[in-house]
């Protein structure tokens, strides 16, 4: 049985207008949930932080899940170490990945986690790497790259938000299935990350000038695959370039995120006409019935250092609302990560 008595958690003070701030989240104290009969209680060890959590905060919601109510847990993925159970799947010391939230200890009977409910962390596999390189954001670059891209070998492939968790992962994958990366990212050091480390064809620094006119230079026969993280000007640069029977993978908008009233769409789409193009969403969870085949194909390519990752990690519960402003901000370095506790389940 746990011996803390008191549980700390992040919920939802109030919705915010433009960028999060660390005081849209209220910080309170109860007490240590006790596990009933076919449920068992985790220590948090790691969350999760990703751009959509600045949706599931805002009035609108997302499309597959509703808007947080105020006064409500802030949710998200993590990675947790059961101490009490009393359910017979699930034994004391084992590590799980489930949807916990922004607290330190959290009661589940194994499957209202998340989409796939909880799921045991094999041994040996550390406790943020089912968050990072072997994480959503990883399913998510394969699935939506592999089968809403669908790059052929020698076409070009750019993706924005090019040096994110989800962003990088695409740009290697493009590479190792023998296309042409070309990243967008903000800021020389991460543009040359890309080209240095990861292995992109190219990088373009969005802060640094003309976003149309540097995809013109890179992209001379025009656009085969662009994968939208951030929408706005840099989704309608990407739509003017685009090659005949291009595909665009929309699966974010991050520089939107923060606006209280939806600005205007692109007003490049009709290229979508001319060049016989495609756009289509996707949500990652369409394809966890999938995993498997993702996973068999990745595992080996992250174990061998051909998928390169970099964990961005901040310590304590207490740093959650501020390293989410991060992201929106730039101040974050690859997969945004909170330690809650150590591997012991310590503080």
């Amino acid at each position: 049985m746990s011996e803390a008595v008191v549980n700390r958690q992040w919920v939802l003070a109030y919705r915010p207008e433009g960028l999060v701030e660390p005081d849209c989240f209220e910080l309170r104290e109860v007490p240590v949930p006790e596990p009933g009969e076919g449920e068992f209680l985790v220590r948090n060890l790691y969350l999760s932080l990703d751009p959509a959590m600045r949706a599931w905060i805002s009035e609108r919601g997302t499309g597959y899940m509703p808007a947080v109510p105020i006064g409500s847990l802030m949710p998200a993925s993590g990675v947790a170490r059961v101490v009490e159970s009393k359910h017979d799947g699930f034994a004391p010391g084992e590590l799980v990945l489930g949807v916990f939230g922004w607290q330190d200890y959290a009661v589940s009977d194994g499957g209202a986690g998340g989409p796939m409910g909880v799921i045991k962390i094999p041994d040996g596999v550390g406790p943020t790497l089912p968050l990072s390189g072997l994480g959503t954001t990883s399913l998510t670059a394969y699935f939506g790259l592999k089968e809403v891209g669908r790059p052929e070998p020698g076409q070009t492939v750019v993706v924005s938000g090019a040096a994110g968790a989800t962003g990088s992962m695409v740009g290697q994958l493009a590479k190792l299935w023998g296309c042409r990366a070309v990243g967008i990212a903000g800021g020389e050091r991460k543009c040359s990350w890309l080209v240095d480390e990861l292995g992109f064809d190219a990088a373009i620094d969005y802060k640094a000038g003309d976003v149309g006119k540097r995809l013109r230079e890179e992209c001379p026969d025009g656009i085969d695959v662009y994968w939208d993280n951030v929408g706005g000007e840099i989704l309608d640069a990407a739509l003017a370039r685009l090659a005949t029977r291009a595909r665009v993978v929309l699966c974010g908008a991050i520089s939107m995120y923060n606006e209280s009233d939806l600005p205007p769409g692109p007003r490049n789409y009709i290229n979508l006409l001319g060049r016989r193009a495609r756009m289509e969403g996707f949500l990652v969870f369409d394809y966890f019935d999938r995993i498997d085949e993702a996973m068999a194909e990745l595992v080996p390519l992250v174990l061998e250092g051909k998928l390169q990752y970099r964990e961005d990690i901040r310590d304590g519960l207490d740093s959650a609302p501020a390293a989410l402003r991060d992201l929106f901000t730039g101040e974050n370095d690859g997969k945004l990560l909170v330690r809650v506790s150590d591997e012991d389940g310590a503080t």
